[in-house]
């Protein structure tokens, strides 16, 4: 399914959203069964991975309260994020950013910039931006 991006518009994009950004600690995505298992616990009412997968793909639309609720809790979002657009966008983006912090690697050269100037940190950008550049290139080369 592709990225819907930040400011995913349907109930499923954002659902779904939560599966790609919100990952376990070794970055593996969570399964639809060990969620909708979590959910379960959390609501003690039916909850079943294929009618996690019906909310995913939009095969369904019409969830209860209290699943929502359950999703929420278990991805560490607000309940308003499957409704409110504006919100839903500004979480969005700080998932996205959550999610990279979780990489040792990225956040280890995060910890080390904040001692940086602001010349310094433009620097950094720069060059990041470049090696970006050229591996994007190299991508579409290769």
């Amino acid at each position: 399914m592709p990225d819907p991006g930040p400011g995913a518009s349907t109930l499923a994009d954002r659902i779904d959203r939560l599966f790609q950004v919100v990952r376990r600690p070794n970055r593996e995505p969570y399964s639809n069964d060990e969620v909708a298992r979590a959910c379960r616990e959390a609501t003690g009412e039916s909850f079943s991975a294929t009618y996690l997968w019906q909310l995913r793909t939009g095969r369904r639309d019409n969830p209860t309260k209290r699943h929502l609720e359950a999703l929420a809790t278990f991805f560490r979002v607000p309940p308003a994020y499957f409704f409110d657009d504006p919100q839903s966008a500004r979480i969005d983006e700080e998932l996205v950013l959550l999610g990279a912090l979780r990489d040792a690697g990225v956040r280890d050269l995060a910890l080390r910039a904040v001692a940086l100037s602001a010349d310094g940190l433009g620097t950094i950008s720069d060059m990041i931006e470049a090696i970006a550049r050229r591996e994007a290139d190299a991508e579409r080369a290769g």
